[in-house]
Formats: structure tokens, C-alpha cells, sequence
């Protein structure tokens, strides 16, 4: 079982930086792949950002590619998107997931995770 909490949300102008966080807790957090997701109001959750277990390979949807940063800390149970240059668009919800590593080439499939926060908003006002 893995129980997440994600922090660091809120409001910022269009350009500026946030950065979120996700504290796990459990014992086997470095056993899964991180993923990132968000879902605007009327919106369907899409994938944001995805890292390996051992935290050497990262993906990223295209819309967030170049602006966000993926990483992890598996000392300090904590996963970590650096959001920088925001836009109105990525106004959003974001929810930290857990997938097993064993199903890592699902990354960006909302259905195979298995953990997930509650969310942190994120809103970029232009």
C-alpha cells in the first residue's frame, strides 16, 4: 500500500515557476514509477510526467516538454515536478500517481496506476 499527499500549489501569473511535491509513504516507494497527471475543469486527467524507479528516465507529455522537470528522492520518499514558464492552459488539478516498475511502458496511461493523491490546484491567471 502506498498513500500519497501532494503540496505546493496555488496562484501564479502566466511565466512564473511553482514546484509541487509528493510525499509517499510505505516502505517500497523506490519499487514504482512516479507519474505526474493533471485534469482541468470539464477535462479528461492527462499524463504530465512520468519517472523511473530509480529516477534515470523521465517522460513528458508535449504540451509540458522544456517547462517541467520530473525528479525523485527516494531517500525522503518524495517526488517533485518543477513547473516553470506557466501558462493559463496548464491551469489544473495535479495528482501525483504510483505505478509498479514492472508496468513502466504504461507511463502515461491514466488507468494503469494504482496509487493516487487527492490533488493540488494549480492556477495561472494571464
Amino acid at each position: 500500500q502506498v498513500q500519497l499527499v501532494e503540496s505546493g500549489g496555488g496562484l501564479v501569473q502566466a511565466g512564473d515557476s511553482l514546484r509541487l511535491s509528493c510525499a509517499a509513504s510505505g516502505r517500497t516507494f523506490s519499487t514504482y514509477t512516479m507519474g505526474w497527471f493533471r485534469q482541468a475543469p470539464g477535462k479528461e486527467r492527462e499524463f504530465v510526467a512520468a519517472i523511473n524507479w530509480r529516477g534515470s528516465s523521465t517522460h513528458y507529455a508535449n504540451s509540458v516538454k522544456g517547462r517541467f522537470t520530473i525528479s525523485r528522492d527516494n531517500a525522503k520518499n518524495t517526488v517533485s515536478l518543477q513547473m516553470n514558464s506557466l501558462k493559463p492552459e496548464d491551469t489544473a488539478g495535479y495528482y501525483c500517481a504510483a505505478l509498479h516498475r514492472d508496468r513502466i511502458r504504461y507511463y502515461s496511461d491514466v488507468s494503469a496506476y494504482e496509487y493516487w493523491g487527492q490533488g493540488t490546484q494549480v492556477t495561472v491567471s494571464s
